[in-house]
């Protein structure tokens, strides 16, 4: 991909699309967003200069009125976990069928290259740790089962038509911008705010069960990677920091870094579909991208915690 070539980046104004974007436009790159500010929003990409259209991915007609000129696409528009188990058929509206909608519109606007973002959540029950690519795909939930189909369908594609499509599986991102409101609400940043307002930390079941948490920044450039490397054309390429950290590991991280070190914590039920364990492989992604996280947990606590203040 040469310098000033259009990008586009759908789900460009949420969490991680928006980093993504900064990325891609201090890279040089002239970038087009598309989003339906659902849960995405406009003050995401302040600074970045890039061109926002306000759309859904699943509209054919926006789709082909935008692509032609565009050089690379990545896909990260999507319905959250937390939506998908309210309304699993809005979520497979996007995440799936949606994501064919867009496959079918770059390929015929000949789109040179494809990222389609997916999910850690597409493998279900940790069955071995580290999981590389090859552990079984077994989602827990309508949300990775929809994103587990649009990344079947990239897949496809590519098998099929010789479409240059990349898959990534982010592991849990977080940083600036993460969501802790609704839906799409995360973790670390609900913890944070819980322990910088002195309220108890919430958590699900006995807090045993484990993620993988890499720092937004990380993540975006992994993706970013992915979209400038011919070798990863075809492949499915997990990005996170190949270590875990439990929920309760994590409350006692987060207070210290509130300065709340005995901050409370209370357990509800645990919450359907949640898996106990979760650890990346990331050889792949540093095999071929030259991929390895930059920062660590503590450090982007930190980081996030300045932002919040």
């Amino acid at each position: 991909m040469k310098t000033g070539m259009m990008v586009l980046v759908t789900g460009g104004a949420g969490f991680i699309g928006s980093e993504l974007v900064g990325q891609l436009a201090a890279a040089g790159r002239r970038v087009m967003v598309l989003d339906n500010l659902a849960t995405g929003r406009r003050e995401n990409l302040s600074g970045t200069a890039a061109t926002l259209v306000e759309g859904d991915v699943s509209d054919r007609a926006v789709l082909d009125s935008i692509l032609p000129g565009v050089d690379t696409v990545y896909h990260l528009a999507c319905v959250s976990l937390r939506r998908s188990l309210r309304e699993p058929r809005v979520g497979h509206d996007v995440n799936a069928t949606g994501t064919l909608i867009l496959l079918e519109a770059c390929r015929a606007a000949g789109v040179r290259r494809y990222v389609h973002v997916s999910s850690s959540e597409v493998y279900g029950e940790a069955e071995t740790v580290p999981m590389t690519e090859e552990h079984r795909t077994q989602p827990t939930t309508a949300y990775g089962a929809s994103k587990l189909a649009g990344e079947s369908y990239a897949r496809a594609f590519h098998r099929t038509y010789g479409f240059p499509a990349v898959m990534v599986r982010p592991f849990n991102a977080f940083g600036p911008r993460c969501h802790h409101e609704g839906d799409s609400g995360e973790v670390i940043p609900k913890f944070l705010l819980l322990a910088l307002a002195g309220r108890p930390m919430v958590i699900y079941g006995d807090g045993t069960q484990t993620r993988d948490f890499t720092h937004v920044s990380d993540i975006a450039r992994g993706i970013r990677l992915a979209g400038k490397c011919d070798e990863a054309i075809g492949e499915t390429i997990n990005l996170g920091s190949g270590k875990e950290i439990s929920m309760l590991g994590l409350a006692e991280e987060v207070a210290r870094i509130a300065g709340r070190p005995r901050a409370e914590v209370i357990h509800e039920a645990a919450r359907p579909g949640d898996v106990r364990r979760m650890c990346a492989g990331a050889g792949v992604a540093r095999k071929l991208l030259g991929f390895e996280p930059s920062v660590g947990l503590r450090a982007g606590l930190m980081g996030l915690k300045e932002w919040y203040e």
